[in-house]
C-alpha cells in the first residue's frame, strides 16, 4: 500500500529568507522532497533561472492559467502574480513523493482551503529590525517598496495562526534541521501509519 506524499508548504513574510532556506534544504543529500516551482510575473533577480527558480510568465499568460484552473493557488503581491501549477502537485503526491512549496502567505492560505491535510510551516524572522535589514541588504528595492514590504510583513506575521508550525530563521542550517524534524514527525503520525498496519492484519 503506497503512502500518499505530504504537501509541505513553507511560507512567511517577504525577506524572511524562504528561498535561501529552501535552497539550503535541497542542497542536502538526504532531502527527498520534490520542489514545486512557482509561476510568477515578476522579473528574474540576478542568478535566477526560468524553470529552476520560477516559471517566469507574462501577465497575459498567467491570467490564462487562472481562467483554465491550472493553478492550485495564486496571489498578486506587490504588483506581481505568483501561483502553483496544480497538475504537477497532485500527480507527485499520488506517486508517494513529498511536494515542497515555497510560497507567499496569501497563496498558502488558499492552499490551506484546497489541501487542509497539507503541512503548513511559517518561517519567521528573529525580529522586525532583522527582517528590514535583510530586505535592505538585497539592494533590489526602493525605499518606498521596502516600506510596502515591511507593512505587508507585519500583516502576514499576524496570520501565523493559520499554520501548523513556526520555524524561526535565526540560522539557515538550524532552520533546515527543524523543517526536516517536523516532516519526519508528520510521516509518523498515527493516522498516516495505521492504515498500513490494518491492511497488513487483513492479509494474515
Amino acid at each position: 500500500m503506497k503512502e500518499r506524499g505530504l504537501l509541505i508548504v513553507l511560507s512567511g513574510p517577504s525577506g524572511v529568507g524562504k528561498g535561501t532556506v529552501r535552497q539550503a534544504l535541497f542542497a542536502q543529500e538526504d532531502t527527498k522532497f520534490e520542489y514545486s516551482i512557482s509561476v510568477t510575473t515578476r522579473k528574474p533577480r540576478q542568478g535566477e533561472r526560468d524553470g529552476i527558480d520560477y516559471f517566469f510568465k507574462t501577465r497575459e499568460e498567467f491570467e490564462n492559467m487562472i481562467e483554465n484552473n491550472k493553478l492550485l493557488e495564486w496571489a498578486e503581491y506587490v504588483g506581481n502574480y505568483y501561483g502553483t501549477p496544480v497538475d504537477y502537485v497532485e500527480q507527485t503526491l499520488e506517486d508517494g513523493k513529498d511536494v515542497f512549496l515555497e510560497i507567499e502567505v496569501q497563496g498558502a492560505l488558499q492552499v490551506r482551503k484546497a489541501f487542509p491535510e497539507g503541512l503548513f510551516i511559517f518561517l519567521a524572522p528573529p525580529s522586525l529590525s532583522e527582517l528590514k535589514n535583510r530586505i535592505v541588504t538585497r539592494g533590489t528595492e526602493t525605499e518606498a517598496l521596502i516600506e510596502n514590504r515591511m507593512n505587508a510583513a507585519k500583516e502576514e506575521i499576524e496570520l501565523m495562526d493559520a499554520y501548523d508550525y513556526v520555524v524561526e530563521n535565526d540560522n539557515i542550517e538550524l532552520a533546515c534541521e527543524r523543517i526536516k524534524a517536523i516532516v519526519l514527525a508528520e510521516h509518523l503520525r498515527r493516522d498516516r501509519v495505521a492504515p498500513r498496519y490494518k491492511k497488513m492484519l487483513e492479509v494474515e
